[in-house]
C-alpha cells in the first residue's frame, strides 16, 4: 500500500534510495536521475527538515472544498459523482475532483507572513517539505508555484495523507524528533507529538492548548478569525432592501391599512430574505476566482479566506430549509415564485451571468419577480403600470451595475478591463441603454399620471407628476457616479447609503403621500 504520494524537486546530497516502508508493505518508486531521497540526519546535525501543512496553513481555505466549488462551476454534472466517488475513500475522492477542475493557484489566499518566514528559512539552506492530505496534482501546481519545496508527500488515490498517516509517513522519512512541522488543526496533533518542534498558525485556543500538552511549540503565527459580523456579513443584510419589492402590489393597490396583509408580507419579506441569501452565498462561492482578480472584491470574506468555505456549504441549505418553511406558511403561490427566484438566481450564478444583455435581462427580471411574488403572497396581481415601470426601471439599474464594474476595472486593468463577459469597448453602449431604459420608466410614470387609474386612486393627483422630475435627477445622478467610478456594486444598496439617492426617495414619498 502506497504511503504517499513522494515528489522529489530538488538535487540535494542525500543517499539513493526511492523505496518506503509503512503499515508492513513496500512501495518502489521510480528513482529520478540526480534525485536523493531523505536520509535521518544524526542528532546536533543541521536544523532539520521543516515540514508544512497546506490547507489551512500555507493557504487560509481548504483546496478540496475550493474544488468542489470549481467543480459545481466548471463542471456541474459531475456533482452527481461525488458521492460514488467518495465511496471508494476520500483520497479518491480527491484525485478524482482534482483531475476534473482547474484551480486559479497564483490567486489563492496564501498566508503571506509565512510565506516569507519560509522563504528567510530556506536562504538560510533549510530543507523544506511540503505534506498535505490535498492530491498530489493540486500539491504539485502549488509548490510549483511556490518554488520552496524540496519534497512533496501528498494523498495519492490510495492513501489520504492526514492525521495518523500522515505522522507515521513523516517520522518513516525523517524520523521521529527528526523534523519540525507547521500545521494548523486538531489533525495535525500526532504529527506535532512525533515533531523536533512545532509550529502553529492561526489555532484555535483550544488547539493550542492541546498541542502545548504534546509538543514543544516554538512559535505560533496569529492570523485573522472570522468574527461574528463576517459571518453574517456574508448573508448581505443591506441586499435585503430590494426584498421590500414585496409590499410593492400593496402600497400600490393602497391596501396598506389592512393589517393581515401586511403581517403576510412581513413574512414573505423574511422568506425571500433567506432564498437571497442563499442566492448571494452560492453566488460568491462561483466567484471566488474573478473576485480574486477584484481590487475590492478579493477582500471579501470567502475571496480572502477569512471564512472558511464550508460555513458557506452549510448555510445554503439551512437558509433555503427556511426560506420554504416561511413560504409554506404564508402561501402556496409565494412559495413557487420565490423557488422560481431562487431557480433564476442559481442559473444565473452558474451561466446567465456569462452571455451579454441576457444577464442583465435576468437581474432586472429578479427584482420583479419580487413584485409578483409579493402580489401572490397576498392575492393582488400588480398591475400593467407597475411591472412595465419595473421592467425599464431595473434594466436600467442593472446595466448600471456592469458599467460601474467596468469603470472601477478600468483602474486596475486598464485598456484590458472587463467585466464578466463585457469589454470595456461596451461601456458606452451599455450607457446609452442604460440611460435610454431609465429615462422610458419616467415616460411610463408619465402615461400612467395620465391615465383615469391614477385620477381614481389619487384625491390630489396632479401632485404625483413632482415624482417626474425627481425620478428623472435620481436616474441621471446615478449614472453621473458610475462614470465617474464610484458606483462600486448594486445601484440599489448604494441608495441607502448615499445622501443625496435618500432625499430624493423622502421627497417622493412625502410627495405620494400628499396626493392621497
Amino acid at each position: 500500500m502506497p504511503v504517499a504520494a513522494w515528489v522529489p524537486v530538488t538535487t540535494q546530497p542525500w543517499r539513493e534510495s526511492c523505496s518506503t516502508h509503512y503499515g508492513g508493505g513496500f512501495s518502489e518508486m521510480k528513482t529520478v536521475p540526480e534525485i536523493r531521497s531523505i536520509e535521518t540526519r544524526e542528532p546536533g546535525a543541521e536544523a532539520p527538515v521543516l515540514v508544512v501543512d497546506l490547507d489551512g496553513t500555507l493557504v487560509k481555505t481548504d483546496l478540496l472544498t475550493e474544488s468542489f466549488v470549481a467543480l459545481m462551476k466548471q463542471k456541474p454534472l459531475y456533482m452527481f459523482w461525488l458521492p460514488f466517488w467518495f465511496l471508494r475513500g476520500k483520497a479518491y475522492l480527491k484525485q478524482q475532483v482534482a483531475r476534473m477542475v482547474s484551480l486559479d493557484i497564483q490567486e489563492l489566499p496564501y498566508r503571506r507572513e509565512l510565506l516569507d518566514y519560509l522563504r528567510r528559512e530556506r536562504t538560510g539552506g533549510r530543507r523544506l517539505a511540503l505534506a498535505t492530505g490535498s492530491d498530489q496534482h493540486t500539491a504539485m501546481q502549488i509548490a510549483d508555484h511556490c518554488k520552496l519545496f524540496d519534497v512533496i508527500l501528498a494523498s495519492d488515490g490510495s492513501t489520504n495523507l492526514s492525521g495518523e498517516r500522515k505522522r507515521a509517513c513523516l517520522v518513516k522519512w525523517f524520523g521521529e524528533k527528526g523534523f519540525d512541522y507547521i500545521g494548523n488543526s486538531r489533525r495535525d496533533l500526532p504529527v506535532w507529538a512525533s515533531a523536533r518542534r512545532s509550529i502553529l498558525v492561526n489555532p484555535s485556543a483550544a488547539v493550542l492548548s492541546d498541542a502545548e500538552r504534546v509538543a514543544d511549540v516554538d512559535r505560533v503565527f496569529e492570523g485573522k478569525t472570522g468574527q461574528l459580523a463576517e459571518y453574517l456579513n456574508v448573508l448581505r443584510p443591506p441586499h435585503w432592501v430590494k426584498n421590500l419589492l414585496v409590499f410593492a402590489p400593496l402600497v400600490a393597490a393602497h391596501r396598506l391599512d389592512e393589517f393581515p396583509l401586511l403581517v403576510k408580507l412581513l413574512w414573505a419579506f423574511v422568506a425571500f430574505s433567506f432564498f437571497a441569501s442563499s442566492g448571494y452565498i452560492v453566488n460568491d462561492l462561483l466567484d471566488l476566482g474573478a473576485d480574486r482578480h477584484h481590487p475590492g472584491k478579493k477582500l471579501r470574506p470567502f475571496a480572502s479566506g477569512d471564512l472558511p468555505l464550508a460555513y458557506a456549504l452549510t448555510m445554503v441549505p439551512i437558509l433555503v430549509g427556511l426560506g420554504c418553511w416561511i413560504g409554506a406558511l404564508v402561501s402556496g403561490g409565494f412559495l413557487l415564485a420565490a423557488l422560481s427566484y431562487l431557480a433564476l438566481s442559481l442559473s444565473y450564478s452558474l451561466w446567465l451571468k456569462r452571455i451579454v444583455v441576457l444577464d442583465v435581462i435576468f437581474l432586472a427580471g429578479l427584482y420583479a419577480i419580487r413584485i409578483m411574488a409579493g402580489g401572490a403572497a397576498v392575492s393582488i396581481w400588480p398591475s400593467h403600470w407597475l411591472l412595465a415601470f419595473s421592467t425599464f426601471l431595473f434594466f436600467g439599474l442593472a446595466l448600471v451595475k456592469r458599467y460601474g464594474e467596468l469603470v472601477v476595472m478600468k483602474r486596475v486593468d486598464g485598456d484590458q478591463a472587463h467585466a464578466r463577459a463585457y469589454e470595456l469597448t461596451d461601456a458606452e453602449l451599455l450607457a446609452a441603454m442604460g440611460i435610454a431604459s431609465g429615462y422610458l420608466a419616467v415616460l411610463v410614470l408619465v402615461l400612467y399620471i395620465s391615465s383615469a387609474t391614477a385620477a381614481r386612486l389619487y384625491g390630489r393627483f396632479e401632485l404625483i407628476w413632482l415624482l417626474c422630475p425627481l425620478l428623472l435627477y435620481w436616474i441621471s445622478y446615478i449614472w453621473l457616479i458610475a462614470h465617474r467610478g464610484r458606483m462600486p456594486d448594486d445601484p440599489v444598496v448604494f441608495a441607502t447609503h448615499d445622501r443625496t439617492s435618500l432625499i430624493l426617495i423622502a421627497l417622493m414619498l412625502a410627495i405620494s403621500l400628499l396626493a392621497l
